[in-house]
């Protein structure tokens, strides 16, 4: 048996290519944000994310963010309201800002990608055979910085079959920010077991070190893609590009 009960996983570069989120799931949105907002409109999960933005916008804006546009839900007309929002998003996108209001909409987004068949998720094939192992002989969680619904649609909707039976629960920034050692305190919490009876599963070292710091076992994952690992993460941390060896 294991010497873990539960294992975290990270997804992007983790349990999914980094070219499947930049190079699809990111162009679905950029591509595809002016239409959806004008075809979706009258949807009432739509109307929530719009006021959501449009509080990020305000406060960006008050906060003296110049890319910022303050949107006005009262007096601005729904036309200028659609465009500003569709300008908060591209330039919150353009620097992979990671705020729930941007990941709410991309999330709610790419479920009509998804169900109608414009996206599925990739996996790479190690991760799925040890997610499949592991949830059999353990609990296996998500923590990633895309919203819960996003982590949802991309395991849901996989290259591999649903797999989300395997999946135990969700977290994302909801519960704190990766790169802070107190989000993992929380996710231990609120799991009900001991840090160090968890498993976290990252390929950034800056998440594996604020995961270390708060008790957890961290591995370090190495994909095609990845952001090179410094000398210091290679030596202080555990790394595997096959999740099978970590069965």
């Amino acid at each position: 048996m294991p010497d873990y009960d539960i294992v975290l996983l990270d997804v992007e570069g983790t349990t999914t290519p980094i070219s499947f989120v930049h190079e699809v799931l990111f162009p679905y949105i950029l591509d595809n944000v002016d239409r959806f907002l004008e075809a979706q409109w009258q949807d009432p999960t739509v109307q929530e994310h719009v006021r959501a933005i449009a509080d990020q916008a305000n406060k960006d804006a008050q906060a003296g963010i110049v890319h910022a546009i303050p949107i006005d839900l009262d007096t601005d007309t729904p036309e200028e309201i659609r465009q500003k929002v569709a300008v908060n998003v591209r330039w919150q996108m353009k620097i992979d800002r990671k705020i729930a209001a941007l990941k709410g909409l991309q999330g709610y987004m790419w479920r009509f990608g998804y169900t109608g068949g414009q996206l599925q998720g990739v996996m790479f094939d190690d991760a799925v055979q040890a997610i499949k192992k592991w949830s059999a002989d353990c609990k296996v969680y998500i923590y990633s910085s895309g919203s819960v619904e996003a982590q949802k649609l991309i395991f849901g909707f996989s290259d591999h079959g649903d797999l989300l039976p395997c999946i135990s629960g969700h977290y994302d920034t909801n519960i704190g920010l990766k790169q802070e050692s107190q989000s993992y305190t929380r996710i231990a919490e609120d799991i009900g077991i001991p840090p160090s009876r968890i498993m976290f599963i990252s390929d950034n070292e800056n998440e594996i070190r604020a995961a270390d710091q708060a008790g957890f076992q961290t591995v370090v994952s190495v994909r095609p893609g990845n952001l090179t690992l410094t000398e210091s993460a290679k030596k202080n941390y555990r790394l595997t590009s096959d999740f099978t060896e970590l069965i």
